[in-house]
Parts: C-alpha cells; structure tokens; sequence
C-alpha cells in the first residue's frame, strides 16, 4: 500500500474547517473509532439477515437516540422491514408460438428460449399475445430518440437487442441507463407490454444468458411487475421473421421504429420458487421547521459480505472497513454536525440501506414503498466508502453531467480550492453501482462522491496509483479491515463539503434539477406539480 494511504488520522484532525452557515467539527479519529467497531470480527461481515445485522443496527440506533435524532420509519420505528425474495426457476417454462399460416412450434428452453418469471407473484404467463420488435427499446425524448414511435403495445410481447445506441448519440464512453435490461423492463410495463424478451444472435453471449438462466436471483424491488423476462437466440428469432442482419444497421440511426410482427402469436408460461430474507433499513430523522416534507436524504448501505468459509487462507470474514463502515460512520457523523446545528427548515433523513451488496437491494426497496414520498424528496446524497489519503484538490463525482447537484458542489469546492470531476473510469460503470442509482431512476436528484486522486502533495499520478493499488488489494476481500495507520484527511474535506451542500438545500427553497440531457429528467417532470 503507498504510504500517502497511511499517514494517520492524527494529521487529519488538523484540517478541520469552519462552515459557511454554522460551525462544525468532523473528527477522524472518531471516524476512524466508530469505523474500527462496526467492521470488527464480532460483527460477522454485517451480512443481512443475521447476527451481524442485529448488531449493526442496534449500534446506529444507539447513537442516534445519543444524538437526540428522531426515528425516521413509519409509526415512530427506526427500522423498514424488508422482505427479499430469492427466485429460482420451478419445472421448465412452456413456450409456443405460431406464424401467419396457424402452426404451432415449440421452443425448448435453454437451446431456443430462457425465461424467469422475475415477479412479485413468481409466476407469470402469456396467451396467444402479438409480438413487436422494439430495438433498443429506448425512449429518449432529450435525445430526440424513440424506438416506440407511435406503436401501441399493450397486451404484448416486445422483442429487444441487448444496449443503447453508439455512445457519441448518447454519453461518450460513459454508458446510460438505457443500455440496462431494468430499464427495458420498465419503459415496456410503462406502456403495458406483457413480457420483455432481448434477442441474442451472437453464440458466446447465448451462452452466458442460458448459463445465467436457471441461477437463483433475487428480486429487485420495485423492478417493472412484468409477466415474464427472457431471451431468445438468432435463429428463434429468424424463425419469427426477423432479419437482424437487415435490421442491425437501422437501428443506430434514430430512424427505427417498432413495428408489430405479422401473424405471430406467442403463448408461454414459468413459475419460480420462493425464498424470503428478511432485513432491515434503518432511518433516523431531524424534522424540518417550516417545510417538515421536503426532505433531503443522506444515505450509506450498512451491509458488507459476510463470513465466506470456503476464501483462501485463514481469513475468513470480509469484515467490510472501507466499505462501507466508513461510509455507514460517515452518515452517523454527518447526522452528528448537523444537529449541532441550527435547526434546518427542511426535513433531513439519515438512511442507512440493507443489501446493497446484493445489488442495491435496500435502496431500491424503500424507493419501492418510500417513507418520505419521492416527488418531495428534494435530493439524495450517499456515501460510498470514504476516501482514504491525503488532501486532493479534486472531487470526483459518479455520473458527472447529470444534475445541478454536481453544480452546487463544484462552488463549494471552489472555495476551498478544489474542482469537481468525473469518476474517471467509465469501464466500471460506476454509476450504476451503489444507492443513490434507485433515487436516480425514480427520479430525484442524486449525488454519489467518489475518491480523490489529485493529490495536493504528489498530484494525480501518485494519487492514482495509490488508489488503484488500495483498490486491487482490499475491494470485497477480507484484507479490507481498519487500520490505524489510515488518512482520513479527504475524508474530513469531502463530509465539510456534503454537510455544507446539504445545509445549504435544508434552508433553502430549491429544487436541484436534471440536466437537459439526463436521461432521468423526464421521470422527475411526471411529479412536477406536487414541487410548485
């Protein structure tokens, strides 16, 4: 590990700032404290559903019943249950489709057709439904892009290809939204499709989508209610009449439109078995004094990995001390300066998400049945585990160029000296990967700030270095554990800038709004009037 990693948190302690509106004092050895206890062996890896959860949660709820934080669930609790759902496939599905002349063709599952029923009701099907080819299956009126058109779709099967458009039309190397199948899904339930199948013609990725078919999943919550999700090979759908090698080049052009395949009818059928997981978020409050429901919301996933008996070596938990205890402890002292503070007109939520690591799941739960309704939630600010070094002039972001949030920050920054910045690595398609995505996708404005790398002493090239060497030798393995000799200097510096960012929107009267290229403004716009 480079040492500009482990200069100590005693350094740190020296940068503390004064704040624009009141004064406040992030302390890294108390972050550094708090972050030692909750990522220690006894907590098991803070998996959900077990030990470790119980002990995570009693240890937030404790310290903000200390702070005098109000909780922030339904009925005057601090946790929102959450019932998880693992879905693994039930007998073979059935699929049937017949052409323009009446006869009937069988697909086999696996060679022809995969299919889930990824449903609240785990099971679902489809009776002699029309077929349409959709594309992309994008609808992107800020792009000027509608694969739709003006076709009608209720009631029937969509066909899809895998990806968005070449990125110069969309994002540059940075991927949308609407290359993710979750998004396809959704823009297809919105206009009543039935099922959403995505066309597969190339043999290695047939391969990964049958060998991924009859994995167990777990559900997303809030994830488009459809009957049933799935793919079909090349040749199945050349056999429905389709001619991707005709169509592949259309469909870039923003020229395509969705059209309805003659004659086809398709019937189909699956059913999967459930398990539940029962875990928790847990929510603290500090109620607004004059517009008690706008909200802004601080979030951080509680959750790591748990205990993996079969990892190499003697270590056998994943104890999680970058990620995300310090993310977790970085909200817990955020709610600590802010209610040392004035108290802000509007109301402010510290929400502490389960299952990220299985795949935002807490998130996207509580987006799916929010305590605090989305249309007056004004924005969302997560962290996502702290950065560890020295002082950096930079401030990267996920998602640079989606909303006025990054704007907000970038002038506070300046007044430190510092700059905001894209996350740099657009092969991870980080934005995509932590909690604040939920709110992104249901419209409220989100911010996720990342690590710096443009090192005050050394600048980005040491910086960066650094952080991929940190990044290769702990992320998700059970080295990530708390050391004494981490910096916590950045992470002083990025919490004084979102304490700032989020007093400044708690007294203020704004709205944070989506750029016009975001492909999330045009969710926001559907709950506009409950903002006027």
């Amino acid at each position: 590990m480079h040492h500009r990693f482990i200069r100590g948190v005693a350094a740190a302690a020296l940068l503390l700032v004064a704040g624009a509106a009141s004064a406040q004092d992030f302390s890294a050895q108390r972050l550094s404290d708090e972050i030692r206890t909750i990522s220690a062996d006894d907590f098991q890896g803070r998996y959900p559903g077990t030990d470790g959860e119980k002990k995570t949660l009693d240890w937030l709820q404790a310290q903000y019943e200390a702070m005098g934080l109000e909780p922030g669930g339904r009925n005057g609790e601090w946790l929102q249950v959450i019932d998880l759902k693992r879905l693994t496939p039930q007998g073979a599905p059935t699929v049937v489709w017949t052409g323009p002349d009446g006869a009937r063709h069988d697909l086999t599952p696996g060679t022809d057709v995969t299919l889930r029923a990824m449903n609240v009701r785990a099971k679902g099907s489809v009776a002699d439904a029309a077929v349409v080819f959709a594309g992309y299956g994008v609808y992107a009126p800020e792009r000027g892009w509608d694969d739709y058109g003006d076709l009608d779709v209720r009631g029937k099967v969509v066909l899809v290809v895998a990806g968005e458009p070449d990125g110069d039309l969309f994002n540059g190397p940075y991927s949308t939204t609407y290359q993710s199948g979750a998004y396809k899904a959704d823009e297809a339930k919105r206009r009543g499709a039935l099922a959403v199948l995505t066309v597969v013609d190339a043999d290695r990725a047939w391969q990964r989508e049958t060998a991924g078919a009859s994995r167990i999943r777990t559900l997303t919550p809030g994830a488009a209610d459809l009957e049933l999700t799935g793919a079909v090979n090349g040749a199945t759908a050349q056999a429905l009449g389709l001619d991707m090698g005709a169509l592949k080049p259309r469909l870039g052009t923003g020229d395509f439109r969705a059209f309805e395949l003659p004659g086809v009818r398709l019937s189909a059928a699956a059913e999967e078995k459930v398990e539940i997981l029962r875990t928790h978020n847990l929510l603290a409050r500090i109620t607004g004094t004059e517009r008690p429901n706008e909200v802004i919301v601080y979030s951080a996933h509680w959750d790591h990995v748990g205990v993996n008996e079969h990892a190499a070596g003697d270590d056998k938990i994943f104890n999680g001390a970058w990620d995300n205890a310090s993310g977790t402890v970085g909200v817990v002292e955020m709610a600590r300066q802010l209610k040392a503070a004035p108290a802000p007109k509007r109301t402010i939520v510290f929400a502490h998400m389960a299952a990220e690591e299985m795949g935002l799941l807490g998130a996207y739960a509580y987006v799916a049945d929010p305590i605090y309704p989305l249309e007056t939630t004004v924005a969302d600010i997560n962290i996502d585990m702290l950065p560890l070094s020295g002082p950096t002039r930079d401030v990267p972001i996920f998602g640079k160029g989606q909303n006025s949030l990054e704007d907000d920050l970038h002038a506070l920054a300046q007044k430190e000296g510092r700059y905001v910045s894209d996350d740099g690595q657009p092969e991870q398609n980080f934005y995509y990967r932590s909690d604040h995505f939920p709110f992104a996708r249901a419209g409220v404005p989100a911010l996720m700030p990342w690590h710096g790398v443009d090192w005050v002493e050394g600048g980005r090239e040491a910086g960066l270095a650094a952080w991929k060497a940190k990044f290769g030798a702990d992320y998700h393995r059970p080295s990530d554990e708390w050391s004494a000799d981490w910096d916590l200097s950045s992470a002083v510096e990025n919490l004084t800038l979102l304490y700032r960012l989020g007093l400044d929107l708690a007294n203020g009267d704004q709205w944070p709004s989506w750029k016009p290229t975001s492909e999330f403004g045009q969710v926001r716009e559907r709950s506009a009037a409950a903002r006027r």
